[in-house]
């Protein structure tokens, strides 16, 4: 009765000859009485269309695609889509053979507990400080007599048929010294150098000052590579500090980023997992970092905590401070699904802001 009622007197309303001058209310009026009708339930198929069609036009609107330049690359088909990384937090002494015969027992134990890819510390065959680097420098590319820990690296990888991102080392090249990581494939073979872009220097009064840039020089490129446990891009403990490689490294379809990190006592606690799960949230995929073992008694003192985080920016393995191998096991699928859940790929704004890899641009 009342919805008869109401019919009649909408009807009796929209009927009204109005004056010409208010004729223009009148369709206002129309759409306001009108939703006052009774209604048949909505199809959810055809809202979930609707709604499909304003995203699709919105994220066109967004360029969403230009917000990378030039255009990100998605991920490769992995090798493995499953597979267990080893974290190795080493103990560093003053004793460089013992360092490298440590390391090597400490990758043939990662690897009994069924480890594929194997991540060592930043400045795992070496103290970490500016006096040190000069004297326990190698020359990488100048072969195994010259550098005897990326001969270990080598051959072990090799041996056991693994992936090694061998941490760093001081590397010296002509009259330079950088701070670089060597990645190993399965055959032995070197796959990719990274030496570290962003150079440690920093003064908080009171707490903590260090110079890399007195006897380091910054390496001039990213590295990404692709391996048999998927696309890794790289990047040494400050590295980690800058989002836009890890978002460049995102861009050009990485798996996972691998972070060999020696923070402090200082910075440590405040940053050092929360910026390991902002890079892995941000750009939705895995992060990997290793530091060496805390000694009290050295001149820099190491915070530890070698981590795995995932796609979602959970933490799914970590440790304290002491020497740790930590086992976990990296499940490329998750990557898909995370980005699917909230797929920001198709929800930035490309009219708005843009991402330049400049040696990709260069390239083309």
């Amino acid at each position: 009765m009342k919805s008869a009622a109401l019919s009649a007197l909408l009807s009796s309303t929209l009927s009204y000859a109005s004056p010409p001058h208010l004729n223009l209310l009148r369709p206002a009026t129309a759409v306001l009485c009108r939703s006052l009708l009774p209604t048949s339930t909505p199809n959810p198929f055809h809202t979930q269309l609707r709604t499909a069609k304003i995203s699709a036009s919105m994220s066109s609107s967004f360029k969403p695609e230009q917000a990378r330049v030039p255009p990100a690359i998605p991920p490769p088909t992995p090798p493995l889509s499953k597979f267990k990384i080893g974290l190795c937090q080493l103990s560093v002494t003053a004793d460089k053979e013992r360092n490298i015969a440590h390391a090597r027992k400490a990758i043939e134990e990662a690897v009994e507990k069924g480890a594929q890819l194997v991540l060592l510390p930043e400045i795992w065959n070496s103290p970490y400080s500016n006096d040190s680097f000069p004297v326990y420098a190698e020359d990488i590319d100048a072969g195994s007599d010259a550098s005897p820990s990326t001969a270990m690296l080598s051959e072990v990888s090799h041996a056991l048929k693994i992936t090694i991102v061998g941490g760093s080392i001081p590397e010296r090249c002509g009259d330079q010294l950088y701070n670089t990581c060597c990645v190993f494939g399965s055959d032995g073979k070197l796959k990719a150098k990274h030496r570290k872009i962003h150079l440690f220097d920093i003064n908080i009064p009171g707490k903590i000052t260090f110079m890399e840039s007195k006897t380091l020089t910054a390496g001039g490129s990213p590295t990404i590579v692709d391996t048999e446990v998927g696309r890794i891009g790289i990047g040494i403990c400050y590295d980690i500090r800058f989002s836009e490689l890890a978002m460049l490294y995102a861009a050009r379809g990485a798996h996972l980023i691998c972070y060999p990190g020696a923070f402090n006592m200082t910075t440590g606690p405040l940053h050092w997992e929360l910026l390991q799960r902002a890079r892995a949230a941000d750009n939705q995929l895995y992060v990997a970092t290793c530091s060496p073992a805390r000694d009290a008694g050295a001149g820099y003192v190491a915070w530890g905590h070698s981590t795995l985080v995932g796609p979602f920016g959970e933490v799914l393995a970590t440790t304290e401070h002491e020497e740790a191998i930590i086992i976990s096991e990296i499940d490329y699928s998750l990557i898909e699904l995370r980005r699917t859940n909230l797929p920001l790929l198709n929800q930035r704004r490309g009219d708005l802001y843009q991402l330049v890899d400049v040696q990709r641009l260069d390239s083309q």
